[in-house]
């Protein structure tokens, strides 16, 4: 199982088994090296008295005060890594030290006198933490599936509804599930105990400490409010830089990866040898280039410029590694080109990276939003404000531009989106498990909420979670400390979505800091690649070569083969950008399969 995740830490590794209860535990750990790069700081930990042991993946930025909290309470200390002060604050506080911690990680804790171990993850779940029971009792849980995979030497069934959300809805990460039945994630904010007493270990109840807040309790003015986000925001980047190896920043160009630098540059001083990754392409529609160019100009710092292959062809070659060590299937080529940008930051030697994931689901980035928020004042009868507030977007002309019909169908009920080819084989049609995407009876502050822990992190956070680890970086996410998320994700939308703009509070906020050009930039661009012209054009031979072929997931009655070849002549036919399909509407169905032939040694067949 250890040897499975070795990208995770290259920097050692270590084990630990015993007798505890009526079970045998066993624990293995891989080191991905950053604070206190000593032997001192190696896993599994043992307590001083020998009844605690812990392996953690993941870092607890506010290590340095829960130590000295701890230090007053006689505490003493034997490294300078914050697993020690992580071991040190579950055995004075138990669960309770989860509340204390600022950070990410996916941890168990023994507790030998008990007989029981614990499991957690944090809040946000952007550390990963997978659980298995086999039918013998035996506890399989790792960071990555394929780890389980490799403990439990078994096969596991396609599980029909995680594959049909992703065929239908491109959905993935968006339940506890996972692609292999039984195989699931503990849900992020939650812990959850093994008794290790009795003939067989049991699982308990998991428990939650964490949820999403959704109502507001900030009361001071807009000064106040635009101060508090921007005093929070450089705190939480500002503890996000403690490390004993190189930090740097992922810079694309748009207000939010460009006030991390700023915010960066602010906290280590001018004269800080600041690291600048950024991704360039010779796409016109997707090249970032002159922003990039404009905040280096700004910061007065390097920016080391990966450019992203010019032919997809050269980008397909990788994709069976990005789908390996995904573990499950991808949502589009983004994830290659997030791999080979972390295999150039291990050249540069950058260890940690900070990247702006989590600020448009907080901040209402997205297009949706504004459609959100206008069928929400709507149906409160306050015709006259959405109208107001549509109209000011498109004075503005800002993410009005990026409207496509084939991405609102998605929000749209059943009964109003464009009917396509239905792809999906006779196993996936006895019944439909889509996920209602759209507003429904929420408010836009619990639709940004479902995005958060459903919809749209969960998924981004997997891949860049594995594509990072893969070359053994490590991503730290500003925007998602608990304390902003807090403060950001319960604030009205009027707050957010203002005179024209997305995200205006922090705009506003970050106004002093940035060029206008960046602050109030209207060209918004994702981590994109141009999958719509690719698929249509330098990807045609290969994709129609592939649905020619014997495909693994129409014998199982997953996909229906000649519908999926229908669907993508229906897609050549209309041209790029047709108001019928994405590019996912293609691709996913050709992930799929491709996952299920990387990982078909572990995959069972229908039984019938």
């Amino acid at each position: 199982m250890v040897a499975t995740v070795l990208h995770r830490g290259p920097d050692g590794d270590g084990f630990w088994s015993d007798q505890c209860g009526d079970s045998w535990v066993a624990l293995g750990h891989t080191r991905l090296a950053i604070l206190d790069l000593t032997e001192a700081g190696n896993q599994p930990m043992c307590s001083s008295d020998g009844n605690y042991v812990l392996i953690y993946n993941g870092e607890v930025y506010n290590y340095l005060e829960l130590r000295t909290e701890l230090e007053a309470r006689g505490r003493t200390f034997h490294s300078d890594c914050d697993t020690e002060v992580v071991l040190q604050a579950l055995v004075t506080w138990g669960p309770a030290a989860f509340e204390r911690f600022n950070g990410m990680w996916a941890l168990a804790l023994l507790d030998r006198r008990e007989g029981r171990l614990l499991l957690a993850r944090d809040r946000m779940g952007v550390k990963p933490l997978y659980l298995y029971q086999g039918d013998g009792g035996t506890i399989y849980f790792a960071s990555e599936i394929k780890a389980i995979l490799a403990g439990h030497g078994r096969k596991f069934s396609l599980n029909p509804v995680v594959a049909g959300r992703y065929l239908q809805q491109q959905q993935l990460d968006a339940q506890p599930e996972t692609f292999f039945e039984g195989i699931q994630q503990l849900p992020p904010g939650s812990y959850q105990w093994v008794n290790l007493r009795g003939s067989r270990p049991g699982l308990d109840q998991e428990r939650r400490f964490w949820h999403l807040p959704l109502e507001d309790g900030f009361t001071g003015d807009l000064p106040r409010r635009i101060e508090a986000v921007r005093d929070l925001f450089f705190d939480s980047v500002r503890l996000r830089l403690r490390s004993d190896v190189p930090v740097g920043v992922l810079l694309s160009g748009g207000v939010d990866s460009s006030s991390i630098a700023v915010a960066m540059q602010q906290a280590l001083g001018k004269d800080a040898d600041l690291h600048a990754l950024a991704m360039v392409s010779d796409d016109a529609a997707s090249n970032e280039g002159h922003h990039i160019d404009t905040m280096i100009e700004h910061l007065g710092c390097v920016v080391h410029k990966v450019r992203l292959p010019s032919d997809p062809r050269v980008l397909a070659t990788h994709l069976d590694r990005a789908i390996y060590h995904s573990d499950e299937p991808l949502g589009g080529f983004s994830a290659v080109a997030q791999y080979l940008l972390m295999e150039r930051a291990k050249e540069l030697g950058i260890t940690v990276l900070l990247t702006g994931q989590g600020a448009d689901e907080l901040l209402c980035g997205y297009l949706k939003y504004l459609g959100f928020q206008t069928q929400w004042l709507l149906r409160q009868g306050r015709c006259i404000e959405g109208l107001r507030l549509f109209s000011s977007f498109a004075a503005q002309d800002t993410v009005l531009r990026q409207f496509s019909m084939a991405d609102a169908g998605r929000y749209l009920p059943p009964v109003f989106r464009i009917r396509q080819v239905d792809i999906r084989g006779p196993r996936l049609r006895e019944r439909d498990h889509t996920l209602g995407l759209g507003l429904g009876s929420r408010d836009v502050v619990g639709r940004q909420a479902e995005d958060l822990a459903r919809f749209s992190v969960p998924a981004l956070l997997h891949n860049e979670d594995r594509m990072s680890m893969a070359h053994s970086r490590e991503m730290r996410l500003p925007f998602l400390d608990f304390r902003l998320v807090s403060l950001l994700l319960p604030m009205a939308p009027e707050w957010k979505l203002r005179e024209g703009w997305t995200k205006w509070i922090f705009r506003r906020a970050m106004e002093p800091f940035l060029p206008t050009a960046i602050t109030w930039r209207k060209d918004k661009q994702g981590f994109t690649t141009p999958e719509n012209r690719w698929i249509a054009g330098e990807l045609s031979e290969w994709i129609a070569d592939l649905l020619a072929g014997e495909m693994l997931m129409a014998q199982w009655g997953i996909i229906d083969q000649c519908a999926l070849r229908l669907r993508y002549a229906r897609y050549l036919s209309r041209g790029i950008g047709h108001v019928r399909m994405r590019a996912q509407d293609i691709l996913c169905p050709i992930i799929l399969e491709l996952w299920a032939r990387r990982f078909g040694s572990s995959l069972a067949p229908p039984s019938n």
